[in-house]
C-alpha cells in the first residue's frame, strides 16, 4: 500500500446521465492539495458549495448513497467514490453540473479510466491511514447483515450475497490486493436488481436514468411480451425487452460469473471512502447494503476521530490510559487544586467516557471536611463527574481546547456510601441526548465496583473566550 498522500495531474471530464434522476451533468476531476480528502463541488448552485465525502454528510440511502449539506446534495456517490479509493487517490475535488454523477454503464470503470488518463502526482504528506488494531462489528438483525473488520496490515475485502433467490443464489468474491486487482477485477462490475422490482423502483422515483445497458436485470419472475412492453413504456426504455434465456434481460453476458457480487464489493469500498481516511484492515461483509455499509461507515469514523483526538493530547502512549494528566490539562481549563480527574481510561466520542480520581488524604478539602473524620464532600464527586463528561463533550465538537462546558442542570443526584482518603474513584459518564449544543449526561462514581454516587447533567458547550471575558 502506498505510503504517501496522491492527487491527480490533471482535471478531466465526462458527461451523461444520473441512474436515479435521469438528469444530464457533467463532473470533472480536479487535483487537490495534501490533507484535502475527497469533496464533490455543485458548481451549478449559488457559492459553489462543498459536500466533503464523509459518513456525517449522508442523507438518504435509497438504492445508492445520497450526501447533502443543507439544499446541496449529491446522490449516487458510491461507484464514483469506489473509483477513487480503488485507485488510492487521497485528494482531489470532484466538480458537477448537477444533482447525480454520469451512470456510465452502471460500474466505476468510466470514473476509473478518465481518472487513469489524468495521471497521479506524489505528495509530500503521508497517507494518514486508520490503522484498525481492535475488531469492530456491525449486525442488522433484520436483514441479517454482518460487517466485521479484523486488524490486518494491508487491506482485504471479503464478500458474500445470499438472496435466497434461485435466480442470483449465493455468490462470494474477495479483493486481496488493491493494487493489481480493482481495475481489472472490481471496477468493471456493474450494478444489478431483479426483475421483480424494476417496477417498484420506478413507481418510487428512482432508475429514471436505467436502461438495460447500464444495469444487469436478473430475471426472478415470469413476465409475458405485453407486461414487458408496459414495463418498458413505463420507465422509458427504447430498445425492446425480453426475457433471456441465461437469465439476464434481453441476454445480456455477464463480465464475470459473479457479478453482481463483485459489485455489492465496489458498494462497500465507495460506501467505506465516508470514513474520510484510508484504512488497514480485513474487511468481512455478509449480505451488505448501502444503509449498512454507512452505519459502519460511521462507527469506523467515530473510531478515526477518536484516535485523531487521542493524537492530538496525549502525546506519549501509555498501556490502559487514553489520557492521562497532562492530556486531560490540554483539554480542560481546571487547575490545582480543582483538577479533579487524573485519567481517562475509556472512551466512545458521543457516548460514554470512564475517568479516574485516586482520593488521597493530601486533598486540601480534607482539612475542613472533616477534622478527624475525612469524607469527600459530596458536591466535589459530583464535579469530578462533571469534570470527566466535560472531557467526553468536548471531544465531541472541532477545537475542543477553545470551548467550555458550562452546566446548566444536576438533577437527581444521589450519595449512597462516604468516599476516604485512600479511595480510588471510577467516574462513569454516558451521554443520554444531545441537541446542538446542549447535552445530556448520566453520571456514576464506584469505589472497588460499589456505586457511591449517581445524577443526571445537562450541559452546554460555549466559546472559551469570550465567556471568561464576561465573567461567566
Amino acid at each position: 500500500m502506498l505510503e504517501l498522500q496522491r492527487t491527480i495531474a490533471k482535471e478531466v471530464s465526462l458527461s451523461g446521465i444520473g441512474l436515479h434522476t435521469g438528469t444530464s451533468c457533467t463532473m470533472t476531476f480536479k487535483p487537490a492539495p495534501e490533507n484535502y480528502g475527497i469533496r464533490f463541488v455543485r458548481i451549478d448552485l449559488g457559492g459553489n458549495p462543498e459536500i466533503p465525502a464523509i459518513a456525517d454528510n449522508v442523507v438518504d440511502v435509497s438504492r445508492g448513497t445520497t450526501i447533502g449539506i443543507g439544499e446541496a446534495k449529491v446522490h449516487t456517490v458510491e461507484h464514483v467514490l469506489a473509483s477513487v479509493v480503488g485507485l488510492q487517490i487521497d485528494n482531489i475535488i470532484i466538480e458537477l453540473n448537477g444533482i447525480e454523477p454520469p451512470v456510465g454503464d452502471g460500474s466505476s470503470m468510466p470514473y476509473v479510466e478518465q481518472l487513469l488518463k489524468a495521471g497521479f502526482v506524489q505528495q509530500e504528506a503521508p497517507k494518514d491511514y486508520l490503522i484498525i488494531d481492535q475488531t469492530v462489528m456491525y449486525h442488522d438483525e433484520d436483514r441479517q447483515v454482518d460487517i466485521v473488520a479484523l486488524p490486518l496490515d494491508g487491506y482485504r475485502a471479503t464478500v458474500m450475497v445470499d438472496y435466497q433467490n434461485p435466480a442470483l443464489g449465493s455468490q462470494h468474491t474477495g479483493l486481496f490486493d488493491l493494487e493489481k486487482e480493482f481495475v481489472t477485477e472490481f471496477a468493471p462490475a456493474r450494478t444489478f436488481c431483479f426483475l421483480s422490482e424494476v417496477e417498484q423502483l420506478a413507481n418510487i422515483g428512482l432508475i429514471k436514468g436505467g436502461d438495460i445497458d447500464n444495469a444487469v436485470v436478473i430475471v426472478d419472475i415470469n413476465a409475458s411480451h405485453d407486461e414487458l412492453d408496459k414495463l418498458r413504456n413505463k420507465i422509458g426504455i427504447q430498445e425492446k425487452i425480453s426475457i433471456g434465456k441465461n437469465g439476464i434481460l434481453n441476454n445480456k453476458e455477464l463480465r464475470f460469473k459473479n457479478e453482481p457480487v463483485r459489485h455489492k464489493l465496489l458498494d462497500l469500498l465507495g460506501d467505506l471512502a465516508l470514513i474520510g481516511a484510508p484504512i488497514k484492515a480485513q474487511l468481512l461483509a455478509a449480505r451488505p447494503g448501502h444503509k449498512a455499509n454507512v452505519e459502519f461507515a460511521k462507527q469506523i469514523r467515530k473510531l478515526y476521530q477518536q484516535k485523531k483526538l487521542v493524537k492530538k493530547y496525549q502525546f506519549v502512549k501509555k498501556e490502559g490510559i487514553v489520557f492521562d494528566t497532562n492530556a486531560i490539562q490540554r483539554i480542560l481549563p481546571h487547575r490545582y487544586p480543582f483538577l479533579l480527574v487524573d485519567k481517562i481510561i475509556h472512551l466512545e466520542l458521543d457516548k460514554k467516557v470512564i475517568g479516574v480520581k485516586s482520593v488521597t488524604v493530601n486533598e486540601p478539602f480534607f482539612q475542613g471536611h472533616f477534622p478527624g473524620q475525612p469524607i469527600m464532600p459530596g458536591v466535589l464527586i459530583i464535579e469530578s463527574m462533571a469534570q470527566t463528561g466535560g472531557v467526553l463533550l468536548l471531544n465531541s465538537f472541532p477545537n475542543p481546547e477553545e470551548k467550555l462546558v458550562l452546566f446548566m442542570q444536576i438533577n437527581n443526584a444521589k450519595f449512597r456510601k462516604p468516599v476516604l482518603p485512600g479511595d480510588q474513584l471510577y467516574l462513569e459518564i454516558e451521554m443520554t441526548n444531545k441537541k446542538s449544543k446542549v447535552i445530556m449526561m448520566y453520571g456514576r462514581a464506584y469505589v472497588n465496583e460499589v456505586l457511591v454516587a449517581e445524577a443526571e447533567f445537562m450541559a452546554a458547550i460555549v466559546d472559551r473566550e469570550k465567556n471568561i471575558g464576561e465573567g461567566k
